[in-house]
């Protein structure tokens, strides 16, 4: 098997990372950093840095009752290692929780330059397209990660005109929506992240990457409270004909 990688290269005692010793690495640069560098090849500039990071703060963990969180809390439940309730808690994201920046980052980057937004929402809803990246279960008017988010962007001079787009769809949705949709943290980071460039392949990265944390605090938390196997109570499953 013949792989072809321009990542890490280990030789003569040293592991070089995209042209930099992994000791100098370590000794002058952060994680977030080192991430940057991993996934594009060079290192970061300040404000990236600092962009970089907030969107990793921003979504390091939601509670238990999220989707992943709960797949990974229910496999610890079992007495399952804890890289196996990782990997559980992974599996949980889909198109509906974690995962839609993706999506999102795609609906941005093919839309951005439209000049009739309220259009091309009206269009989407008539052919019963979901855009991705708006919605919460919890946050109905206002997503407070987002405006923080957006707000960080504006002092680095990161806050461009995918931002300025998402915030637009935002607008015309809740013109015509049944129920206030507002701009989730999915949509927030993929809007930051087209800014900044990136590939829209990394959008379900960089947010696999921010929440692995937290899916890790709850499986520990699910070890030492040790409360047994998690189950469905028999009075909370209706049989139907």
């Amino acid at each position: 098997m013949n792989i072809k990688t321009s990542i890490t290269n280990i030789k003569d005692d040293q592991e070089i990372i995209r042209g930099h010793k992994l000791e100098e690495l370590v000794q002058t640069h952060s994680f977030v950093e080192v991430i940057y560098l991993l996934f594009t090849g060079k290192l970061p500039t300040a404000s990236e840095t600092k962009m970089l990071n907030a969107l990793f703060v921003s979504a390091i963990d939601h509670g238990p009752g999220t989707v992943s969180a709960m797949t990974a809390r229910i496999s610890a439940s079992s007495a399952n290692s804890t890289h196996s309730a990782l990997a559980a808690g992974i599996l949980g994201f889909g198109p509906r929780h974690g995962i839609a920046g993706e999506g999102a980052m795609e609906f941005f980057y093919k839309h951005a330059d439209e000049s009739d937004i309220a259009d091309l929402v009206a269009r989407l809803k008539e052919q019963k397209v979901r855009i991705p990246g708006y919605g919460h279960k919890v946050f109905t008017d206002v997503d407070p990660r987002s405006l923080t988010l957006f707000d960080i962007a504006k002092n680095l001079g990161i806050f461009g005109k995918h931002s300025e787009f998402a915030l637009s769809v935002k607008e015309e949705l809740n013109k015509i929506s049944s129920k206030p949709l507002p701009l989730n943290i999915d949509g927030t980071f993929a809007a930051i992240l087209c800014d900044m460039g990136f590939d829209v392949r990394m959008g379900q990265s960089f947010f696999l990457i921010a929440r692995t944390p937290g899916l890790l605090a709850q499986i520990h938390e699910e070890q030492i409270n040790d409360v047994g196997i998690r189950r469905l109570e028999e009075d909370e499953i209706e049989f139907v004909d």
